[in-house]
């Protein structure tokens, strides 16, 4: 399974929509986009991971990364997130407690 990204300004934020499976091969994609935005001043993130059908540690740590790259610009990184297997995840590893993680884009950025 491929990695789809789509990017679009909403408000003040950028917002990378994800679909497909984030995993050891397609992860690299992802942390570049994130890596690209960071350089071209956007510190203001939302991760849409609403299509995304698998994630696996290697995303995980891509996710945590991006975080920590805004963060050096007191910028932040947000994750909206409904799938409760993916959720699970996030609380199964305790980045449900590191990552703001929101029902939709629009409360994301509000």
């Amino acid at each position: 399974m491929d990695l789809t990204l789509a990017t679009r300004e909403l408000g003040t934020a950028t917002v990378i929509a994800v679909g497909g499976e984030i995993d050891v091969y397609t992860a690299p994609k992802l942390r570049d986009r994130i890596t690209e935005l960071v350089a071209d001043g956007r510190y203001r993130l939302v991760v849409d991971l609403e299509a995304v059908e698998f994630l696996d540690s290697t995303g995980l740590g891509v996710l945590v990364g991006g975080l920590k790259k805004v963060r050096a610009h007191d910028g932040v990184l947000r994750l909206v997130c409904t799938q409760g297997r993916l959720l699970k995840i996030f609380r199964i590893t305790g980045l449900a407690k590191v990552f703001d993680i929101h029902d939709t884009a629009e409360s994301a950025v509000a």
